[in-house]
């Protein structure tokens, strides 16, 4: 750990621990106030908290009193020693994220994990969170999967996400956290450097957001202004059904010239078929002009909006 904390120190990287407890609350209260210095001491100051199980004694409930009283007994105690929390396996959001400064994140749904090990979240489960669990407050759902077999270690492997990769730009944009995961393997990512460039250049909190049209589980297209910059990003995604749309540019400024970088799903692209097809294209753009977005079966379309200065 020591040697962790020196490493990261020298590459300006900031570490979250995890602190998967099993669901065993109690012997992790036992050890908050040991655990969190012990972390402050080496320098880090951002924990990922986790209850996978079934919480002993038995009929207490993740839900329940009991780890209602808990979760925010962990928001106390972190936000006193200055530490930032993302919360796995809590309970459903309620508000909290306005009491407690460090309470980033929770994940409290399906998130993409689940399509390692189950059938998988269908096309629209992600356009049903945004009207659901995504209005409680931010959500950790680690997107940014390239790789959409999970078959790489694992040939027998049946398991898959369901949407096509520029869809998973556009999660970045359509479900809300001001701290984002991309969450496949580097040497995913290493392959695909053009299309990485979008998770290198969105934001993760935003001074403005307009919906531009949405259906519950069927469609979305969101737009959202970074903070402290003139800057905007679009992201939007469908179900099964492929999808044409018009995006108005007039939430733009008067007066001013955009290059709009656009992530759209390539040729042939399907969710189950054809999932990679990426087509990247750039254009000029003003606040009285229109964008095609053409959305695969699946699929997504993101966009950087930036403004030409000079």
């Amino acid at each position: 750990m020591a040697e962790i904390s020196r490493y990261s120190k020298e590459k300006g990287v900031k570490i979250i621990v995890h602190h998967e407890t099993g669901a065993a609350v109690a012997s992790y209260e036992r050890q908050m106030d040991k655990a969190y210095d012990y972390l402050t001491g080496k320098g880090f100051n951002a924990i990922k908290t986790g209850y996978v199980g079934h919480v002993p004694p038995k009929g207490t409930w993740h839900d329940g009193q009991r780890m209602v009283n808990h979760y925010n007994e962990v928001l106390r105690r972190t936000a006193e020693k200055q530490i930032m929390v993302v919360a796995h396996e809590p309970v459903r959001p309620s508000g909290l994220h306005r009491t407690w400064p460090n309470f980033m994140a929770a994940e409290a749904a399906r998130g993409m994990e689940f399509n390692a090990w189950s059938k998988g979240n269908d096309p629209s489960h992600e356009l049903t969170l945004i009207f659901t669990r995504l209005l409680g407050g931010p959500m950790d759902y680690t997107p940014g999967i390239f790789q959409m077999e999970l078959n790489q270690f694992d040939k027998e492997k049946k398991d898959r996400v369901r949407t096509t990769v520029a869809k998973q730009l556009a999660l970045y944009v359509t479900l809300y956290s001001p701290i984002q995961m991309a969450a496949d393997l580097p040497e995913n990512y290493e392959k695909r450097p053009d299309v990485f460039q979008f998770i290198r250049d969105v934001p993760t909190d935003w001074s403005d957001t307009k919906i531009l049209n949405a259906s519950i589980g069927d469609y979305v297209t969101i737009v959202r202004r970074q903070k402290r910059s003139t800057d905007w990003y679009l992201g939007s995604m469908t179900d099964e059904t492929p999808r044409q749309f018009m995006a108005k540019l007039d939430f733009l400024d008067s007066g001013k010239t955009y290059e709009a970088t656009i992530y759209e799903d390539g040729k042939g692209a399907h969710y189950l078929d054809n999932p990679y097809p990426v087509n990247i294209r750039k254009i000029r753009v003003k606040k009285d002009q229109t964008l095609d977005i053409h959305l695969a079966a699946g699929g997504g379309c993101a966009v950087s909006i930036k403004e030409i200065k000079g």
